[in-house]
């Protein structure tokens, strides 16, 4: 496929090799301007580009950004053909993002994400650890392979956002509409806890929806306590480790 990803943070720059490296046709901006964009990042074959040539003639569209600026991108979107699949990696985080009094409110992340957007997306690969993500992806069939949910409202964008979860190793879990994506949401049993496909269900299920910004907040004050501030994310064992005790 051919894919605009915009972002070369913690988890686009993983997604640029990864999907690279499985064989699309990738392209990637990020906000300073392709020169920025580092080497490594390009190493599985993805080409760095604006942001305005990431998101032209291409079959699907990652934003691989934090929530906040989502509606900064909103005018380069409008661009994008109806057909084409936008999917988004995003979490609200509130010390990075600023209040939002409409998710403060209950709305669902992503949601406020497709309305900031005007139009529908996919909600996937963000309920996994960068660490993770980078280190932890195994070929389809191989026991104990980490599964991610994907959400969304279109049966079709939902399936091709399972399809390329699969190729950046991991086990794609059909975790329905959007309306029901605050079950991979930070705090969330599912979220960042490294989980099999069965047992991802069982956590999606058992997901407290009132517990969650409690439980993510106390997430990120130990992250911070322990890396000594809130823009690294910490390594696998950690995160995992912290992420089982806090949401399961």
């Amino acid at each position: 496929m051919k894919i605009g990803i915009l972002g070369t943070g913690h988890i686009g720059k993983t997604l640029v090799r990864k999907l690279s490296a499985a064989g699309h046709d990738v392209k990637v901006a990020n906000s300073r301007g392709p020169d920025t964009i580092e080497a490594d990042v390009l190493s599985s074959g993805g080409r760095a580009v604006t942001a305005a040539q990431a998101v032209a003639d291409v079959d699907v569209v990652i934003l691989s950004i934090p929530l906040h600026r989502l509606p900064e991108v909103a005018p380069l979107i409008a661009r994008v053909p109806a057909e084409t699949v936008v999917i988004d990696t995003s979490n609200y985080y509130p010390g990075r993002d600023g209040r939002i009094d409409a998710i403060e409110a209950g709305q669902v992340e992503s949601l406020w994400v497709s309305e900031q957007l005007g139009r529908p997306i996919v909600k996937a690969w963000n309920a996994i650890g960068s660490d993770s993500f980078a280190k932890k992806g195994k070929p389809a069939g191989s026991p104990d392979r980490i599964a991610l949910p994907v959400a969304a409202d279109s049966d079709r964008d939902r399936k091709v956002g399972m399809a390329l979860v699969e190729d950046t190793g991991f086990d794609a879990f059909d975790a329905g509409t959007l309306a029901e994506s605050w079950r991979q949401q930070p705090g969330a049993p599912g979220y960042c806890t490294d989980l099999t496909r069965e047992e991802l269900a069982a956590a999606l299920a058992a997901a407290e929806r009132a517990r969650l910004p409690k439980r993510r907040d106390l997430a990120v004050a130990a992250i911070v306590e322990r890396v000594g501030d809130g823009t690294r994310n910490p390594d696998a064992e950690y995160g995992v480790r912290l992420s089982r005790a806090l949401y399961m």
